[in-house]
């Protein structure tokens, strides 16, 4: 997780299109934190069951990027398929989608 750009914080909270889309076998997930906050990133499948808790504590303002290798809390490899990765702050909620191809 890594945070760029102290100096010039977001007005509001986004979460990017994680890059590439489709990915194998990670892929990039970017969000903006106008403060600090709260945070939890979680991955869910297409039945909603979640897969992997990315982050999940307090994070600073400003933009961050975390890493999903396309695996489990289990560390075990997920198949190829539709995911959903949802931004949870204290009352918002942004959600987008991905796909895993191999």
């Amino acid at each position: 997780i890594s945070a760029v750009g102290d100096d010039l914080l977001p007005a509001a909270v986004a979460l990017d299109q994680n890059v590439p889309n489709p990915f194998n076998p990670m892929t990039d997930i970017k969000f903006s934190l106008p403060q600090a906050s709260r945070v939890e990133l979680r991955v869910y499948d297409v039945r909603g069951a979640l897969v992997r808790n990315l982050i999940s504590g307090e994070m600073e303002a400003g933009r961050h990027t975390q890493v999903w290798m396309g695996r489990d809390d289990q560390g075990q490899d997920v198949p190829s398929g539709v995911y959903f990765y949802r931004l949870q702050l204290d009352r918002e909620v942004l959600t987008r989608r991905m796909t895993l191809l191999k």
